[in-house]
C-alpha cells in the first residue's frame, strides 16, 4: 500500500519549501534542553535534527494511513458507530484498531510537550498529518484532530489537571470533545444556556443539553457552561472539564450525510461533575475562542485531505477511461475540470500551511511572553508588538483558510464525480463518499458564511494590506514571475479601491459583499505564495501562472460590482427571493 506522505508531491515539496528551521528552533526554544528534564533526551540537538524527526513522524503518519486507515473507510462508512441502551456509544470495531494503531505508534500527543509524552510538533507539522490522515478516512480525523483538546487544557488548566489528564492524552488512553453547541446555540454561542452551579462542597456540577457534539461519546469533554446564572451574553460563560460518567448521557446519534465513522452526539448532563478550566467568564471569551481558530485550521486540514483523495480518482480515471477512441483526459473540457482541480487544491494548501505557519509564530512567541520572558525592555516591546500584528493576521488567515479550503474540498468532490460521470454517482467508487463527508466542511466550526464575516474584517482593517507589502518587497530575477508579480500588485491597488469605498458604505455593505472581497483577497495571498514556490520549481511556474491570470479578471470584475453601490439583494429581498413558499 501506499505511504499518504511519501506519495504525495505537494506535501513533500511544501515540507522542503517552507522555512521548517525557524518554527523547529522557535518550537525548542533554540534548543536549549533541560537536562534531566521529563522527555530531555529526545529533544533535538538543532534544526536539522528536529525537520529529520517531523519527517519520519510523518512518514509514520503517511504509512498508517496508507496501509491501515484507507482499506478500512469503506466498511466504516457503510456500517457507522452504535448507541447502546444506557447512553453510551460503541465505535465500530475498526475504527477503535485506528485509534490503537495511532496510539501505539504514539501519535495521540502530537503537540503536547514532552514532558507529559507528547511529540512537541508544531502546528504546522500537525495539519499536515491531519490531511493525510483525512486523505485516507476524513471521519477519523475528527477524533484524531481533536487533539486541540489537550492542547486548550495545556493552555489554560491548573497544573493539576494538566498532570491528571495529559500524559493519558499523548498515550492515547483517552479521547476528547469540545461540547458547545446546543439545540437553541449553534453559530450564536454567547445564548449558550447549560447551567453549571456550585453545590454545598462548592463542587461544579452541569445541567443541560448540547447537541451536534463530534466524538460527545470521548471520554474528556470540555464543556461550555453558563455559570453566571443572571446574564445573557459571552460574559457569563465559563468553560469545564468532564469526564465521561453516568451522569452524561448519549441521548441520540445523528443520522448524517457523511463521516459515518464519526459519532455526532446529542448529549444530556444532569449534575455532572466538572473541573473549571482557567478563570469564570472567560469560558468564551478567551478559552473556547483560541479552541475554536484551532479547530478551524483542522478542519480547513480535512478538507485538504478529501480533496486530495477525490482528486487521486479522478485524475486516474481520466487517465484509464477512453471515449471516442482517446482517454477522456485529453479532451478539453475534461482537461481544463482536472487542471484546475489540481491547481485550487495546491492553492488551499498553499494558504492553510501558511495560516499554520503563522499560528506557529504567534503561539511560540505568546509563550516566550508568558513563560519565560526577556529581561531587555526592549525586547518585551518588540515581542509585544509583534504579538498584536501576528494576531490581527491570523485573525484574518485562519477564517481566510477554513472557508477557502472547504469550498475547494466540495467542488473538487463534487467535479471529480462529473469526471467519473454515472461511475462516480455509485458507490463501486470512493468519490461519492468523498462529496458526502465533504459537505460538512463548509458548515461546522462555523460555516463559509461566518468565515467570510471574520475573514473581511482582516481584509478591511489594514491586516491583508500590510500582509500583502511584504510579498511585494520580494524580487524576482525571472523576467515572467516578475510581470506576475507586479499584475498582482495592481490588482491589489484595485482591491485597495474597492475596501475604501467599502468602508464608506458601511458594515452591512461589508457584509454584502465579503465574500468577493475576501475572495480577492486570498486570489492575491495564494498568488504571491505561488510565486515564491515557483522560484524552486519549473512546474509551480506553470502552476502560478494559471492560478494568476484566471483570477485576476475576477478580481477586475468583483471590484466593479463592488463599487457600483449595488444594493438590490437588501432593498429588494422580497421581490427577488419570491414569494414565501407555503409550509
Amino acid at each position: 500500500m501506499p505511504n499518504f506522505f511519501a506519495d504525495n508531491d505537494d506535501i513533500l515539496f511544501l515540507f522542503n519549501h517552507i522555512n521548517l528551521a525557524q518554527i523547529a528552533t522557535l518550537q525548542e526554544d533554540d534548543f536549549a534542553r533541560v537536562k534531566g528534564g521529563p522527555g530531555a533526551e529526545y529533544a533535538p540537538r538543532d534544526a536539522a535534527d528536529a525537520i529529520d524527526n517531523f519527517r519520519r513522524i510523518l512518514t509514520i503518519v503517511g504509512d498508517i494511513a496508507g496501509e491501515y486507515v484507507a482499506p478500512r473507510a469503506e466498511q466504516i462508512d457503510r456500517e457507522g458507530n452504535t448507541h447502546n441502551q444506557d447512553g453510551t456509544v460503541t465505535l465500530h470495531p475498526l475504527v477503535e484498531q485506528n485509534l490503537k494503531d495511532l496510539a501505539r505508534a504514539d501519535l495521540m500527543g502530537f503537540t503536547l510537550p514532552r514532558k507529559y509524552g507528547g511529540l512537541n510538533c508544531p502546528n504546522l507539522i500537525y495539519t499536515m498529518a491531519n490531511e493525510i490522515i483525512s486523505r485516507a478516512d476524513a471521519s477519523l480525523m475528527n477524533i484524531f484532530g481533536l487533539q486541540g483538546i489537550a492542547e486548550t487544557i495545556n493552555a489554560f488548566a491548573t497544573d493539576q489537571i494538566k498532570d491528571e489528564y495529559l500524559p493519558r492524552f499523548a498515550r492515547g488512553e483517552v479521547t476528547g470533545a469540545m461540547v458547545l453547541t446546543e439545540p437553541d446555540a449553534g453559530s450564536d454561542l454567547q445564548a449558550v444556556s447549560l447551567r453549571a452551579w456550585q453545590d454545598e462542597d462548592g463542587a461544579w456540577r452541569l445541567n443541560g443539553v448540547k447537541r451536534f457534539i463530534t466524538n460527545g461519546c470521548g471520554d474528556i469533554l470540555l464543556t461550555l457552561a453558563r455559570s453566571e446564572p443572571n446574564t445573557q451574553d459571552g460574559r457569563g460563560l465559563s468553560l469545564f472539564l468532564n469526564e465521561r460518567s453516568s451522569r452524561i448521557r448519549v441521548r441520540h446519534l445523528e443520522e448524517k450525510l457523511g463521516i459515518h465513522g464519526s459519532p455526532t452526539c446529542e448529549l444530556v448532563f444532569d449534575d455532572a461533575p466538572g473541573k473549571l478550566v482557567g478563570e469564570r467568564q472567560l469560558g468564551l471569551i478567551r478559552y473556547v475562542f483560541s479552541l475554536m481558530n484551532g479547530a478551524r485550521v483542522g478542519i480547513a486540514a480535512q478538507s485538504l485531505g478529501i480533496a486530495e483523495a477525490a482528486f487521486r480518482v479522478a485524475r486516474r480515471y481520466a487517465y484509464t477511461r477512453k471515449q471516442f477512441g482517446v482517454s477522456i483526459e485529453r479532451l478539453p473540457a475534461v482537461a481544463e475540470l482536472v487542471t484546475d482541480m489540481r491547481i485550487h487544491l495546491e492553492a488551499a494548501r498553499a494558504l492553510t500551511y501558511e495560516t499554520s505557519r503563522v499560528c506557529d509564530l504567534e503561539y511560540n512567541n505568546l509563550r516566550v511572553l508568558e513563560t519565560n520572558p526577556p529581561t531587555d525592555p526592549a525586547e518585551v516591546k518588540k515581542r509585544k508588538e509583534l504579538a498584536r500584528t501576528l494576531k490581527r493576521l491570523n485573525g484574518m488567515l485562519t477564517p481566510m483558510s477554513k472557508y477557502y479550503a472547504s469550498e475547494m474540498c466540495v467542488k473538487v468532490a463534487s467535479d471529480a464525480i462529473q469526471v467519473l460521470g454515472g461511475s462516480g454517482y455509485m458507490k463501486d467508487y470512493p468519490v461519492e463518499r468523498h462529496l458526502r463527508d465533504a459537505r460538512i466542511t463548509t458548515i461546522y466550526e462555523g460555516t463559509s458564511q461566518l468565515q467570510v464575516v471574520a475573514a473581511v474584517r482582516g481584509v478591511c482593517s489594514g491586516a491583508f494590506e500590510k500582509y500583502a507589502e511584504q510579498f511585494e518587497q520580494a524580487t524576482y530575477s525571472d523576467a515572467q514571475l516578475a510581470s506576475l508579480a507586479a499584475s498582482l500588485g495592481q490588482s491589489r491597488q484595485l482591491i485597495a479601491k474597492a475596501i475604501a469605498f467599502t468602508k464608506e458604505c458601511g458594515a452591512t455593505y461589508m457584509d454584502l459583499y465579503g465574500r468577493k472581497l475576501v475572495d480577492s483577497a486570498i486570489a492575491i495571498i495564494v498568488g504571491y505564495l505561488f510565486l515564491g514556490q515557483a522560484t524552486r520549481s519549473e512546474r509551480k511556474k506553470a502552476v502560478a501562472k494559471r492560478f494568476i491570470q484566471t483570477h485576476l479578471s475576477n478580481i477586475r470584475r468583483d471590484v466593479e460590482l463592488i463599487c457600483s453601490g449595488d444594493r438590490s439583494v437588501l432593498e429588494e429581498y422580497a421581490t427577488l427571493a419570491g414569494p414565501l413558499p407555503p409550509a
